[in-house]
């Protein structure tokens, strides 16, 4: 680990925008700065609803051209979707969206055969309609999927164009359903119960494995002089908001915020307990053999669908009289499927108030204090379930992603854990990427090396408790209801494009606007 500072891509896909980085890294250096930002637009085709693809390419296109000559290239982005490819390499249609309705009803089908116990017991992955299972089962019958000699995860997919190689990286693997988090390799039982041919699947690769080269013709379409490596990262962009969680050795909790909050604990085993199934916490894959042991959050989703109803008003000035709203006034379960689909949320929101027998918020500033007070309160209960149900107990809380620009949300949740939060970076995601590009070409040193570098360097915001989590505890009685595995699928309507969702992450967990504008992925 020496020289002067090297710089590096890191192509970042939400599930409303993707941009592309470029982060310095040297001894005692860590820079980043964005190139390039387009738009994710998810198209509503006669057969369903469908990525654009081929847009997303384009625009990686134009950010590596802003972004000039880098050391190397690396691409995350959410999960569990994918491409399919035949024989001669051809992508066979645009992938399908994870919130397209032919997932419906799949799940119970095969658990006729494989129940969600042993499915869990096998996995260690929390119940989504959308995992890459469901969707492999719902195509099985479609002419698309009898041509296929090939999937590529999306992130591989967009590789494999940019260098022409094959492989599936394995942090992104895990969220398939068909990965076992205590060999680290295929759920091979599970395949063959399910009727999944894993043939289909490129081999295996881990972050920080080379990726190949970029193309002659991807050189000349961006005006990069080659070689430039392409490397694997952490594709899934959590795993990545992960790697960038300026912890040292404290026992810690991280939550990566934005649309969506994924709350939880960096373990060195999965928990495979049928009490972990039952709340609904997933096992997913980390960097150098670690397990990201976590509870999918509502989210600031909740407060960027009331913004958009009450026609974008001066945040700063909400957030303030949020913040002289009296705590705890009303609370809502942020974990309430009711909550998950687009339109009217501060009606939604007064609605549930009013079916707890509880004040109904009367204005957009009571609204937003209900929100952070809510969210506050869902974070205290995962950070808490994770502790038993892992035997882990923690010292402090991490938050990164979009939602440390809010400082309220911040001190709220320290206050609900009773727990300092120490608060940043917001652009994690992005950071984790870099730094395992940096680490494979010598740039950067192991995991704890990479976060004391980002702790130098980020300038975190520490936040310590006020008051007595008491109130807190009599607040989470309102509702009291225990976040579990169950069968209900996501709510779609025709607004479906303009949500920002996650299957097995949040939706943007690093990548929200001020405060709380994100846009994540699964």
């Amino acid at each position: 680990m020496s020289g002067t500072p090297a710089p590096y891509a890191a192509v970042d896909l939400g599930a409303s925008s993707g941009r592309v980085m470029v982060g310095r890294v040297g001894p005692g250096t860590l820079e980043l700065s964005e190139a390039h930002r387009f738009p994710n637009r998810p198209v509503r085709l006669p057969e369903g609803l469908r990525w654009d693809i081929l847009a997303l390419y384009a625009g990686i296109l134009d950010g590596l051209r802003a972004a000039g000559q880098v050391d190397s290239v690396g691409i995350d982005s959410w999960a569990v979707d994918h491409g399919l490819l035949d024989a001669d390499g051809v992508l066979l249609g645009n992938p399908v969206h994870y919130r397209d309705s032919r997932t419906d009803g799949v799940a119970e089908k095969l658990w006729a055969t494989l129940p969600p116990e042993e499915l869990y017991a096998a996995t260690g992955l929390q119940y989504a309609p959308f995992n890459t299972l469901y969707q492999l089962l719902a195509a099985r019958s479609t002419r698309q999927y009898a041509s296929a000699a090939r999937l590529l995860l999306l992130p591989d997919l967009l590789t494999h164009w940019l260098t022409g190689t094959e492989g599936t990286e394995l942090t992104n693997a895990s969220t398939t359903q068909l990965i076992d988090p205590r060999t680290r390799d295929w759920a091979h039982g599970v395949a063959e119960r399910a009727g999944v041919d894993l043939g289909l699947f490129a081999p295996l690769r881990q972050p920080g494995d080379p990726a190949g080269m970029l193309r002659p013709e991807v050189l000349e379409e961006t005006g990069l002089t080659g070689p430039v490596p392409v490397t694997a990262v952490a594709s899934h962009d959590t795993a990545s908001a992960v790697v960038a969680v300026p912890a040292g050795q404290e026992r810690f909790a991280y939550i990566c915020t934005g649309t969506w909050s994924l709350a939880g604990l960096e373990l060195t085993a999965p928990v495979l307990t049928e009490d972990s199934r039952a709340a609904n916490f997933t096992n997913e894959l980390g960097i150098d053999g670690t397990v990201r042991y976590l509870r999918n959050i509502m989210g600031l989703w909740l407060f960027q669908e009331c913004v958009r109803a009450w026609g974008d008003p001066d945040l700063g000035a909400l957030l303030r009289g949020a913040a002289a709203v009296p705590g705890l006034r009303s609370v809502i379960d942020a974990g309430d499927p009711a909550f998950l689909a687009p339109g009217r949320m501060p009606e939604r929101i007064a609605a549930a108030c009013r079916a707890t027998g509880q004040p109904v918020p009367g204005t957009p500033a009571e609204t937003t204090r209900c929100i952070l007070d809510s969210l506050a309160l869902a974070h205290r209960r995962a950070v808490r379930d994770a502790q038993r149900l892992a035997g882990h107990p923690v010292d402090v809380v991490h938050i990164v992603g979009g939602g440390t620009r809010n400082t309220l949300l911040c001190q709220l949740t320290a206050d609900a854990c009773g727990l300092p939060v120490v608060a940043g970076p917001t652009e994690a995601a992005a950071l984790g990427n870099v730094l395992v590009q940096a680490r494979a070409h010598g740039k950067a040193g192991d995991l704890a090396d990479m976060r004391r570098l980002l702790a130098r360097t980020q300038a975190p915001t520490r936040y310590t408790p006020q008051g007595d989590t008491a109130r807190w505890r009599a607040a989470e009685a309102r509702y009291g209801r225990t976040p579990r595995a169950t069968p209900a699928g996501p709510v779609r309507t025709s607004q479906e494009q303009h949500h920002a969702g996650h299957p097995g992450r949040p939706a943007d967990p690093g990548h929200s606007r001020p405060p709380g504008r994100g846009r994540r992925s699964p």
